[in-house]
């Protein structure tokens, strides 16, 4: 199989990923292990309003902070097949587009740690990743 190939399979099968980010503060690399999700061949990063996964109060994200600052970001897929590619976050701020992807079934596990949708429809951190150099 060719790496296109194995891409293309790693991002519809797989789910944990190191992300290298630069940081908004320090302008140093950040590297953490997170998870990814294909909506609909949309791959987003999310999380929970609360960083731990539980139900509470949003806190703040360091990746996001980053991404914030600094778009452009290395996406390690490391399970199926290991291999960094460019990529560029875009932070997906509409109500509509952020209830789609929230609602999706690829998105469960995020609903069933919350009380409500619209908790994680205010509260979470969502971002869309596109890749440079994928096609």
């Amino acid at each position: 199989m060719d790496i296109k190939t194995a891409v293309k399979n790693a991002l519809i099968k797989d789910r944990t990923i190191d992300i290298i980010t630069i940081g908004a503060k320090t302008g140093l690399p950040r590297r953490i292990e997170i998870w990814f999700t294909n909506v609909n061949g949309r791959i987003i990063i999310c999380g929970t309003p609360n960083a731990k996964g539980e139900k509470g109060q949003y806190s703040p994200r360091d990746w996001l902070a980053n991404l914030r600052a600094h778009p452009d970001f290395t996406f390690c897929l490391k399970e199926s097949v290991k291999i960094e590619l460019p990529a560029k976050a875009v932070e997906i701020v509409d109500p509509d587009d952020r209830t789609y992807l929230m609602s999706a079934p690829e998105t469960k596990w995020y609903r069933d740690q919350v009380d409500s949708i619209d908790e994680l429809v205010i509260g979470s951190p969502i971002v869309e990743v596109f890749f440079r150099d994928l096609t």
